[in-house]
């Protein structure tokens, strides 16, 4: 039988982390529905689980000097009812869009981060808005750009004695935030493509910064550098043509039973295209 654990701080969490292999829970919506289809195939969990959901201090979304701090625990109703700058608008409307209302209520933004699937809605969001993962262990913290957290399909550079305890955003002034998802229906789907973007403007109303980022069209979500380049100087009104099929070069998508690869990426450059279109022009 399983041991459960549920400590009321992150020191007594990080002890139980550092001394047996544990699987974590916060909200539940993925190592729940794993665990129960295990047992439904006779092969029962047998890791012990870590519930770090009554540990105080870590639902809180925070505004730092640089930026803004989103703890592990925030849930995506309560990325909602933060109340974030338009820059966060991508990721607000992912957090809408993430299953039902009991998945939004549930689950949580660092959740989706460590089960790092490509179909994740908000890791391009995260990525366009140049987000670092903070872990924790025992022995003390670090901070990874969330690039490097990710390490490929479903894998991530978290060690076995640590816990991702917050996502930190830094500020972008006067930048809007947007996504677009492609699924077989709105609600309760996984995406068959996701394009997230944030875009800065300088005082003649051009481009100065672009960060914009693919998903569900390769093992890992990824930014898009020769097109943010390409986007530098241009205005608003100009964007949405700027994108073409060779900016989508390092893609590597595959065929299943959701979508063809090739139809992947002529639908991630039409998701580029309507999210760049979409921007409000300030």
């Amino acid at each position: 039988m399983s041991a459960y654990h549920r400590p009321a701080s992150l020191d007594q969490a990080l002890a139980i982390r550092a001394g047996a292999d544990v699987a974590v829970l916060a909200g539940g919506t993925d190592i729940i529905p794993a665990r129960t289809a295990r047992a439904a195939w006779g092969d029962p969990p047998r890791q012990d689980v870590l519930d770090i959901s009554a540990i105080p201090g870590l639902n809180r979304v925070e505004t730092t000097e640089t930026g803004w701090r989103i703890g592990c625990l925030v849930t995506w109703s309560g990325l909602l009812r933060a109340g974030l700058p338009p820059l966060f608008d991508g990721l607000c409307q992912a957090a809408r869009e993430v299953g039902g209302a009991q998945v939004q209520n549930r689950g949580t933004l660092a959740g989706n981060l460590v089960t790092a699937s490509p179909a994740g809605d908000g890791i391009p969001n995260l990525l366009a808005l140049a987000a670092k993962v903070e872990l924790a262990s025992a022995e003390g913290r670090r901070i990874l750009p969330l690039a490097h957290f990710l390490t490929g399909y479903r894998a991530t550079a978290l060690r076995r004695d640590e816990l991702l305890v917050a996502v930190q955003v830094p500020r972008l002034d006067g930048a809007q935030g947007g996504f677009r998802k492609l699924g077989a229906r709105r609600y309760l789907v996984i995406s068959i493509a996701m394009a997230a973007g944030v875009v800065a403007l300088d005082g003649q109303g051009r481009i100065r910064t672009a960060r914009l980022a693919l998903g569900a069209c390769s093992a890992v979500a990824q930014r898009l550098p020769a097109l943010e380049a390409a986007l530098r100087g241009v205005t608003l009104a100009e964007a949405a043509q700027v994108p073409q099929a060779a900016h989508l070069d390092g893609l590597a998508p595959i065929d299943d039973i959701r979508a063809s690869a090739a139809y992947r990426r002529d639908a991630a450059l039409v998701l580029l295209r309507d999210l760049l279109a979409g921007m409000p022009t300030p």
